[in-house]
């Protein structure tokens, strides 16, 4: 198995003992509220709180308006709550300066998005040695620490190739692996199948699992009750309300399905 090596300022992540000793929660929600300024105003979060530890791998479920978008973008500190306090890796995102902030973001967070957001005049191996531009980590271990990472995703005879060249499955691969490259403390992946086709997605959610039997800690907004039933953790939400908070095991070799995939 491919070890990748931490960024500065990276956390590596728990082994499958899941030993966490005194460490403090990856991501801590509490209280938060969400307020946009319109006539009337409209509140997208209500109070929300829970926390996520590491190796955790989570749904944020739930229709459209029901506020799991905004609580991406304060997750991913994107954006600030109007009330309530966020904490990443233990550090309150608020008290943190401009600066401070936009480090802990390319240090500690990674992102997985339903459109991919590759660069298309850049090889798959540079759009993954991207994910690490903003943490200080110079070229060469850059791309070291890129290969492994296409490795992790099954990718790793594709680093000369150009996004235009991949399915959409291998796509979102790559984007995974950019997301990884740098072994943030948290990975929140929006609709990552969304616009994959059923075989494909069920292939995505197949190795979302793997990463998280290796210890990644993964956070999947959906609002698809089917993806998010096959997690073992599934956050529902309604209105900008947590409505319920549900863990259970999953069974050692439970396919992860997608309702029309093909077996």
């Amino acid at each position: 198995m491919t070890t990748l090596r931490s960024a500065p300022g990276g956390s590596r992540h728990p082994g499958h003992d899941g030993t966490q000793g005194s460490t403090p929660p990856v991501l801590e929600i509490d209280a938060v509220t969400k307020t946009y300024p319109s006539q009337p105003p409209v509140q997208a979060l209500r109070g929300v709180s829970f926390a996520v530890n590491q190796g955790d791998l989570a749904a944020i479920v739930g229709p459209s308006g029901s506020g799991k978008t905004t609580l991406l973008h304060i997750m991913g500190t994107l954006d600030l709550p109007s009330t309530g306090t966020v904490r990443l890796t233990g550090l309150d995102v608020a008290a943190l300066a401009d600066r401070d902030l936009a480090a802990l973001r390319a240090t500690q967070i990674g992102f997985v998005f339903q459109q991919f957001f590759l660069a298309e005049h850049q090889t798959v191996l540079d759009n993954v040695a991207d994910g690490l531009l903003y943490t200080g980590v110079r070229q060469a271990q850059r791309r070291e620490q890129a290969h492994e990472a296409l490795h992790l995703v099954g990718l790793a005879d594709r680093p000369a190739a150009r996004p235009t060249q991949l399915s959409g499955g291998q796509r979102q691969r790559v984007a995974i692996a950019r997301a990884l490259v740098g072994q943030p403390a948290i990975v929140l992946a929006d609709e990552p199948t969304g616009n994959l086709d059923s075989t494909t997605g069920q292939s995505i959610l197949a190795l979302l699992h793997e990463l998280h039997e290796r210890g990644v800690t993964i956070i999947i907004i959906t609002h698809d009750q089917h993806i998010a039933g096959r997690m073992p953790r599934q956050i529902e939400m309604l209105d900008g309300h947590i409505v319920a908070d549900t863990t259970r095991d999953r069974p050692p070799g439970d396919p992860v399905l997608i309702p029309g995939a093909r077996p």
